[in-house]
């Protein structure tokens, strides 16, 4: 398994770095302890971990969500496309051309699944043409939602809401998303078929991808590169078939391997890096 330090990416290679950050709630609760990553532009990373092991937080993190939870960062830095963005707001982020797609699909169930769309160009200044255009580069990779566009998005099926969320981030045009647990809830063939379209937006449009995922297997399959978070800290990290390969992640994350051990942090072979303690 390659080092952290060792896979530090050159800037002009690199659309995000967060290094060595801290989060806590009301002043006083600790989630994220040290957390330091980067996302290769044009690439996709996973987060992954179990449920509470700090994905989310990681991605609001990022995407400067968290004041709106009595959240902020009070150690180490965020850098997005080569300037440093902890203290910028939200809607400043996606300006510059980072979005997140929220866990849990969610949409405005009153509005069509086309104005919902619609509601992710409000940042933009480029006209009507412009983004009536990117509506229809949005059917393409997702023509369920063309034949939806007029019903009402609280009435569509969960695969359905999860296409609306994500194919409103793509209308700010984002250089990268953040892709908040995308399997959650769905049947396994409409988790295929939300990833492939990951996948064709990463290879055709150039969108990078910070993808947190609690399904491990199926994020590694899709991935270049993956971290692996326990409660706040970044316990592994390395290329994604390394990963896949690895003995530990198959037995924790995985569910194939041997029994008795609670936590990835126990494994005797595994030493904890001194950069995520700094």
């Amino acid at each position: 398994m390659a080092e952290a330090a060792a896979t530090s990416l050159d800037p002009a290679d690199t659309i995000l770095e967060v290094n060595n950050i801290e989060v806590i709630y009301d002043h006083v609760i600790l989630v994220l302890k040290g957390v330091s990553l980067s996302v290769p532009r044009g690439g996709i990373t996973a987060l992954l971990g179990a449920n509470g092991a700090g994905k989310t937080t990681t991605l609001k993190a990022i995407s400067n969500l968290l004041r709106a939870e009595r959240g902020e960062v009070t150690k180490g830095n965020i850098v997005f496309d080569g300037a440093q963005v902890q203290n910028q707001s939200a809607n400043e982020l996606v300006k510059r051309g980072c979005i997140q797609v929220m866990e849990g699909r969610h949409c405005f169930g009153h509005l069509s699944v086309e104005d919902n769309l619609l509601t992710g160009a409000f940042t933009r200044r480029d006209g009507q043409a412009a983004i009536r255009e990117d509506l229809e580069l949005v059917y393409t990779y997702f023509p369920r939602l063309k034949v939806r566009r007029n019903s009402q998005a609280g009435y569509t099926s969960g695969g359905e809401q999860q296409m609306t969320a994500i194919g409103r981030a793509l209308m700010s045009r984002p250089k990268m998303i953040l892709l908040d647990e995308p399997s959650m809830g769905l049947a396994p063939q409409l988790v295929e078929e939300i990833f492939e379209i990951v996948k064709k937006l990463n290879e055709e449009q150039g969108v990078s991808f910070l993808l947190a995922e609690q399904n491990t297997n199926v994020a590694l399959r899709y991935a270049k590169y993956g971290y692996i978070l326990e409660s706040g800290r970044i316990v592994l990290d390395g290329e994604a078939a390394a990963l896949r390969e690895n003995e530990d992640v198959k037995e924790f994350y995985l569910g194939v391997g041997g029994e008795g051990r609670r936590s990835f942090r126990d494994v005797k072979h595994y030493k904890r890096r001194k950069r995520w303690l700094s």
